[in-house]
């Protein structure tokens, strides 16, 4: 008999999603069963939601998500039954033209068979109960009991690091955390300025108080995230709707502006922030996003003065090597996750958790499941 299990199913843009029970398929060679133990709730998920992001539907959302192995596929690598996992939205061919350039966020076979919700290999691994396919957010779908993926996307850490802190990493950590370290390539010493302090935003603050930035400025329109910021490394706040904050910036650094500014808050406004506040030579990164048929404008001064612009995704992760030491710095206290959570919810009160999201009331819900 095949595995049925809960799910939030999302039916239809701007709709509650509806608790159902689906039928897992049986597990491919390379195939890994999880029991999902927590998953996060991201603004990717709300995207979907809300429409501004387009997936084939019915889907199941959710793509931030930790658990437990409880069956591999004949020919699965590297993960076995019982090992504590957190799982990755980036699986990759590791042949194509941008895999051979280290580039596995651009993996043709990814940005090909991403937007149709399916599994890596192109298929279904759920079905409703009325035999329809149902789809998988970014080749997860982790908002239900179990979700099946490939071997590369199940990531073994340290058991000794809580579920809910855990699945943090699988998505707004290291996209926060790799900004700055692995992207950011920021110096000791460096000038850093972060814009937007939602659960990505102060894992950047993270990554740059951990590369050994000296001055860090944490930019938001909410004084508690702000207040966040500084408790996690951030050594300035900027309350953007009272100050100017490019020209805090330049205070701040003799007047030259950020030596790396990482906009994380998915405005045209803090896009437009970023080339002003951001040194002359210096690097811009940008994590957030809006519509994809949205314009953004810019004053073409604020581009000159070799200033180099990067818009990324995942933080350059290369999760088998990033996601462990992400663990690993968590138990050692240097990684400050605890306060990222806002809300412990159940997969019922998925709806609720989207909502407050959407109010700017959390940093992360997470769903805890038994």
């Amino acid at each position: 008999m095949r595995l049925q299990y809960r799910a939030a199913v999302l039916h239809a843009p701007q709709t509650p999603m509806s608790i159902e029970t689906v039928t897992a398929t049986a597990l491919k060679p390379t195939d890994v069963l999880v029991r999902i133990r927590a998953a996060g709730l991201c603004h990717t998920d709300l995207e979907v939601i809300e429409g501004s992001l387009r997936y084939p539907l019915p889907i199941v959302l959710g793509h931030e998500a930790a658990g437990v192995v409880e069956q591999v596929g004949t020919s699965a690598r590297g993960v076995k039954a019982g090992d504590h996992v957190v799982l990755s939205w980036n699986p990759h061919c590791g042949h194509c033209f941008y895999c051979d350039r280290d580039a596995p966020i651009l993996c043709e076979e990814y940005l090909g068979k991403g937007p149709q919700a399916l599994a890596f290999d192109g298929e279904s691994r759920a079905m409703l109960a009325d035999q329809r396919a149902v789809g998988q957010l970014m080749f997860l779908g982790s908002f239900g009991e179990y979700c099946i993926v490939s071997d590369q996307q199940a990531i073994p850490v340290p058991k000794e690091i809580p579920f809910d802190r855990a699945c943090l990493i699988g998505c707004g950590v290291m996209t926060g955390v790799g900004a700055a370290l692995n992207l950011g390539a920021v110096a000791h010493g460096d000038s850093v300025m972060v814009i937007g302090c939602g659960a990505v935003g102060l894992a950047a603050v993270q990554g740059a108080r951990l590369a050994g930035a000296g001055t860090i400025i944490a930019v938001d329109l909410d004084p508690a995230k702000l207040a966040l910021a500084a408790k996690v490394g951030a050594t300035h706040g900027v309350d953007a709707s009272k100050e100017e904050v490019a020209a805090v910036g330049r205070r701040e650094t003799d007047g030259r502006g950020a030596d790396v500014v990482i906009e994380s808050a998915g405005a045209a406004s803090a896009f437009r922030v970023t080339t002003e506040a951001v040194r002359p030579g210096g690097q811009v990164i940008w994590l957030g996003k809006i519509d994809v048929n949205k314009d953004v404008a810019f004053r073409w001064g604020s581009l000159m003065q070799e200033k180099r612009i990067r818009r990324v995704s995942y933080g350059n992760a290369r999760p088998r090597r990033d996601f462990p030491l992400l663990a690993r710095a968590y138990l050692d206290g240097s990684l400050m996750l605890d306060d990222l959570i806002s809300r412990r919810i159940k997969l019922e009160e998925i709806n609720d958790g989207f909502a407050a999201l959407k109010r700017g009331e959390t940093i992360r819900s997470v769903i805890m499941f038994d």
